[in-house]
């Protein structure tokens, strides 16, 4: 049996794709690439064949033996190493965001399409099973006419505090919650062309060492001090097809968790969690929820493993390429300049 294999680089989300890929009959994970060889070897104990260990992501990507890379890095260091691989002639599979700024995600989608390599976002969100579900029944025109949404993630307590790329200028909780409920909205919107944002940013929690989650890098002061993102942001996009979106984003908050999508049509609604459609039928409302059988917390992962490799293997279409993640990008930062200008940006 043909396998695709493929070289981790960075081991924070990483280890999640490196598992699913591993887990896929046709996936292997051959090679590893991070800063510190104690996090790779942790990673490889869980992984059922030998991989090598690289700190150059260069040389990883300049292995003869290795057909595609996963690129797992803070958001600043995306392009970099996925231009080295496309120019390696490797197939990429990126996490979200594509990058930290437009200028950069254009570069990398304009390399990977001129290069003719599968280019793929890791969007654990879109290949949820729910989302999935949802976007198979909105392209059946279950909804009608989806003219409208609201998407937001928030966290009570969930500034990241391991990597000081999460809270540096490039990072914040927009690029890095936020873009899931946005990729996945627009694209169950049917991904509309937008054409204006305006959008409010700031961080209230972590400039005072509050909110952060998970082992510290830093005394939480230091990780203050350095605080150069947002933690929370919010706004509104308009579509070209008259349709508009309300999205938001927490990173820590006085709210409770969440992580919601709310889908308005003309012939039928929906919201993600618990999977619910609102109808009329007969001129009676009906609340149906829906269970999704066999849905793992590894299934998103699974599919996203899943389709990267029958877009290798089998040649078929790319349902998440890197150009999504452009439009999203360009979406991310229109709403985060204008919180900064105070304006609208029109796209």
């Amino acid at each position: 049996m043909q396998k695709v294999r493929v070289g981790i680089v960075g081991m924070g989300i990483g280890r999640t794709n490196a598992k699913a890929i591993a887990r896929n009959p046709r996936g292997q994970v051959i090679a590893l690439c991070d800063l510190f060889e104690d996090r790779m070897a942790e990673l490889a104990k869980e992984l059922p064949e030998p991989v090598k260990f690289f700190t150059s992501y260069e040389k990883m990507c300049a292995d003869p033996k290795v057909d595609a890379i996963f690129i797992g890095t803070p958001n600043q260091y995306h392009v970099p190493v996925a231009l080295e691989a496309v120019r390696q002639g490797k197939h990429v599979l990126v996490t979200k965001p594509l990058s930290d700024s437009v200028q950069a995600a254009r570069q990398l989608v304009e390399a990977a399409e001129a290069a003719g390599v599968v280019n793929m976002m890791s969007l654990s969100t879109r290949f949820m099973p729910e989302v999935q579900y949802l976007g198979q029944r909105q392209r059946q025109g279950d909804f009608g006419e989806v003219y409208y949404a609201r998407a937001r993630s928030v966290r009570r307590v969930g500034i990241p505090a391991w990597s000081l790329g999460f809270i540096q200028k490039g990072g914040g909780a927009f690029r890095d919650m936020g873009v899931h409920v946005l990729d996945s909205v627009w694209w169950l919107l049917g991904m509309p062309q937008p054409v204006s944002v305006s959008g409010v940013a700031g961080a209230k929690f972590g400039p005072r060492g509050q909110g952060f989650w998970g082992k510290p890098t830093l005394p939480l002061a230091e990780l203050a001090q350095q605080y150069a993102a947002d933690d929370y942001a919010g706004g509104f996009i308009r579509f070209a097809n008259g349709g508009g979106l309300q999205v938001e984003s927490f990173w820590a908050s006085h709210q409770p968790e969440e992580l919601q999508i709310e889908l308005f049509g003309t012939e039928a609604g929906a919201c993600l969690k618990p999977l619910t459609l609102y109808q009329t039928v007969n001129g009676a409302q009906q609340d149906v929820t829906v269970n999704i059988p066999n849905n793992s917390k590894d299934a998103p992962w699974d599919n996203v493993a899943a389709h990267f490799i029958e877009c290798i293997l089998d040649n078929v279409p790319c349902a998440a390429p890197l150009r999504h993640g452009l439009i999203v990008q360009e979406m991310m930062e229109a709403l985060l300049t204008s919180a900064e200008t105070g304006h609208e940006v029109v796209l």
